[in-house]
């Protein structure tokens, strides 16, 4: 069977690869360039990762190629990224990239090759075909691929997703491949000093609109402790950089973009939500309201709750115990078992049991 590997230049990818050939696939390796800059510790994408896939492929024994997707990936989530956090909210655009970029790309080229299936380095799994978490819960990627085409989904293989991580290192090693101590990427590919602020001001530097706009920033009283330079600095449930010393921890509680203010607390039971509310719903089949579990960012604990649905795009969750640092702007992932039901992007978190 003809298959198309992305390859990012990571350990993952080429495990998934190499497994797949040693199958007896024919497999295509292909690479997506997906921004400028030098490739660091702890980041995919970079100038060098292209040549490390390439390393791999030709260890493999593959036809390689890469795609020029800077353009599409600065529109479809870069821009994004940047938007959203001016308005306020907490961006993912790992979860926007797979769903509208990756995949639909990866899908529209494996076609084009003639492969019957595409395949990738998530710890993912297909179960009847439906999205399902890894077997490795700590290397869970299902979260990130919730907005994955069925249409791609159909067609995909996820070789890892039945493996451990040190299972992964440990075929690297009996293949010789050239990645096989190379650090996993664990931050944004685009935002190499992690100084999301400044990549913010940056990004929006040609806009017309002005960004840094000053605000207060105050206690769950109402009084002000300090100024910011803009809300996109702030996300929910951030600790540090916060710009005020008040002699113990602090948190962001809340954020309200219209009067650029930043509320924190020292309370960190002030931080937890009773539920939440999601608008672009995209479910695997059509749900019924009824007892879930949800994920409202990766690594985060699944909750559990009860879904309800607003409307066609739009859904509620009630959840069993308060969740803390509910973020709009981010993910909230169902799932009933290991299997994916759904998702959506958070518009409220609800901090009153009577809303």
């Amino acid at each position: 069977m003809r298959v198309l590997v992305a390859m990012s230049g990571g350990v993952d990818s080429a495990v998934a690869a190499a497994l797949l050939a040693e199958q007896g696939h024919e497999v295509v390796g292909f690479h997506m360039k997906l921004h400028d800059g030098a490739s660091i510790a702890g980041r995919c994408c970079g100038d060098a990762d292209a040549l490390d896939a390439r390393a791999v492929a030709s260890a493999i024994g593959i036809p390689f190629y890469v795609a020029d997707l800077r353009e599409a990936f600065r529109s479809a989530v870069m821009d994004d990224f940047a938007e959203t956090f001016a308005a306020g909210r907490t961006p993912n655009p790992c979860v926007r990239c797979n769903g509208l970029l990756k995949f639909r790309v990866l899908l529209s080229r494996a076609i084009a090759f003639g492969a019957e299936r595409l395949a990738t380095g998530h710890y993912a799994r297909l179960v009847d075909g439906r999205l399902a978490a890894a077997s490795d819960a700590g290397k869970d990627q299902s979260y990130f691929l919730y907005q994955v085409p069925p249409a791609a989904l159909a067609r995909t293989l996820f070789p890892l997703g039945e493996l451990r991580k040190p299972e992964v290192r440990a075929h690297a090693a009996r293949l010789n491949l050239p990645v096989a101590d190379k650090p996993d990427s664990q931050e944004l590919c685009f935002v190499p000093d992690d100084d999301h602020a400044g990549f913010v001001r940056r990004h929006l530097a040609r806009t017309a609109r002005a960004l840094d706009r000053p605000g207060d920033i105050v206690g769950d009283d109402g009084v002000v402790l300090g100024r910011h330079d803009g809300v996109h600095g702030f996300t929910i449930g951030q600790r540090r950089g916060l710009g005020v010393a008040l002699g113990r921890p602090a948190w962001v509680r809340a954020i309200d973009p219209g009067a650029r203010r930043v509320i924190v607390t020292t309370d960190p039971t002030r931080l937890g939500a009773f539920g939440l509310e999601a608008s672009g719903a995209i479910f695997a089949s059509p749900p019924s309201p009824g007892r879930v579990r949800v994920r409202v960012r990766h690594r985060g604990d699944l909750a559990h709750g009860y879904l309800d649905l607003v409307d066609g795009d739009r859904f509620r969750v009630a959840f069993d115990a308060p969740v803390r640092a509910v973020a709009p702007g981010q993910a909230a992932v169902l799932y009933d078992g290991d299997m994916v039901l759904g998702g959506g992007t958070i518009t409220r978190a609800i901090t009153d049991l009577a809303a």
